[in-house]
């Protein structure tokens, strides 16, 4: 399940991006900005992500049932794929063909200090809002470097925000070099051509967002930290011999599919065994809770033995 300070995150972003939205379509309707259009279009696209990333945690809370024996957490997962999709059709889309129109039939800028007024307002709304998400992300990261971090993040709905206000930011910067370098120089290409490059930022991080929402969407295993730590209380559980797999696979952002297939010392009575998987099985729920399902399987001496000799003679 999203933790509450992913909501706070998202709904943090959508206020921004929905009263930016409004502005940057005023600000255009007076001045006949292309660029400022395309920083609309932006934010309304990111304001309807966030109401998707919302409809995914919502989702993603239904309790399991028969057709889904594992709930359905991967719901959030399907929705930031959908985000994803729509900021390269929608925002990155559209941004483009509304530069390129522009610089087909251009046409001149009136009043451009109704554009750096919104724009530096936006900046600093959307400032605003991707320090909430990195905030949020940055207790996450721990000693990985920043991509490593989002790479192993299992929470797409932080990372999912922290990557459009980053695009947002580098969105109103270039809408407004490319406002300024047309008032300054009279040039009414250099608008047309920052709706170009806004589209091309929007393009390259629904790309990233969508190779990111894939790997937890097709069955992403645990971070790695997490499986080493699996492994080393297997290791020090008493009766245990040998850990012959472990398989994980992230359901949803905190629960975590176990499957462990152990080979247990030698002359173990059945009560042993028991007693053995029981304690194992709270070492690793206690270390780590986002572990809600956990399956065990008995190796026994004899099976390895035979598996080997197999192994041995192929």
């Amino acid at each position: 399940m999203a933790s509450d300070s992913s909501k706070k995150t998202i709904f943090a972003a959508m206020g921004a991006n929905l009263a930016i939205a409004i502005t940057k379509f005023i600000a255009a309707a007076i001045t006949g900005s292309s660029a400022m259009i395309s920083e609309g279009i932006h934010s309304v696209v990111d304001t309807g992500d966030q109401l998707l990333l919302l409809l995914g945690i919502h989702m993603s809370q239904k309790p399991a049932d028969d057709r889904h024996p594992f709930g359905y957490g991967q719901e959030l997962y399907f929705w930031t794929l959908i985000v994803a999709i729509l900021i390269f059709a929608i925002g990155g889309g559209m941004s483009i063909y509304e530069g390129i129109t522009h610089l087909i039939n251009p046409s001149p800028l009136e009043n451009p200090k109704w554009n750096y007024i919104v724009l530096v307002m936006a900046i600093l709304f959307e400032g605003f809002s991707w320090t909430i998400a990195l905030k949020e992300f940055l207790p996450t990261k721990g000693e990985q470097n920043f991509w490593q971090a989002i790479k192993n993040s299992k929470d797409p709905t932080v990372f999912t925000v922290l990557f459009e206000d980053s695009a947002a930011i580098a969105g109103l910067l270039v809408a407004f070099l490319g406002i300024l370098l047309g008032h300054l120089l009279n040039n009414v290409y250099f608008d047309g051509i920052a709706s170009i490059i806004i589209g091309i930022i929007l393009a390259v991080v629904a790309v990233l967002l969508a190779r990111e929402s894939k790997g937890l969407l097709v069955g992403e295993s645990a971070d790695p930290q997490t499986i080493a730590n699996i492994r080393s209380l297997c290791k020090t559980q008493s009766g245990v011999k040998e850990v012959i797999r472990l398989l994980t696979m992230q359901l949803a952002p905190q629960e975590v599919l176990l499957n462990l297939e152990i080979q247990f010392t030698k002359n173990l009575t059945g009560e042993e065994i028991a007693s053995t998987v029981e304690n194992l099985e709270a070492k690793i729920r206690h270390k780590h809770p986002e572990i809600k399902l956990i399956f065990i399987e008995a190796k026994s001496l004899a099976a390895t033995r035979k598996s080997v000799e197999n192994d041995e003679k192929k």
